[in-house]
């Protein structure tokens, strides 16, 4: 009887080790400048398209400020993978620029002031 509880102490601890090597990315918390996100359409579309985004845990996009916080595992993706998500969505992130065809299918609410886009005005 002994024996057999050595062997599931073991058994256990060996588990614990395994899964513990497999969470050995850290977690890294980022703030991307995302100054073409105008309203509560295009922070949902970016979270959702984030979420997606294999090593991201989290997003949080703050449109009053232009700001998005990503929280993600620096062993299954890096910073630039997210700027690239970010412009794959359609919008503009830190120095990476949305992609065109993305953009386009934006929305006309969700588009730069300058295309016709942005918020009403009353």
């Amino acid at each position: 009887m002994r024996i057999i509880k050595l062997v599931m102490v073991l058994l256990f601890a060996g588990v614990g080790v395994t899964m513990a090597q497999a969470k050995k990315g850290t977690m890294v918390t980022a703030k991307i400048a995302t100054p073409t996100v105008q309203c509560e359409q295009c922070k949902n579309r970016i979270e959702k398209f984030l979420l997606r985004e294999e090593g991201v845990a989290s997003s949080k996009v703050d449109y009053k400020h232009g700001i998005t916080t990503v929280k993600f595992f620096s062993d299954r993706t890096n910073i630039e993978n997210v700027k690239t998500a970010i412009a794959n969505a359609g919008y503009d992130a830190d120095n990476v620029t949305a992609n065109e065809e993305s953009y386009a299918k934006l929305p006309t609410c969700c588009k730069k002031p300058e295309d016709g886009g942005g918020k009403e005005k009353h």
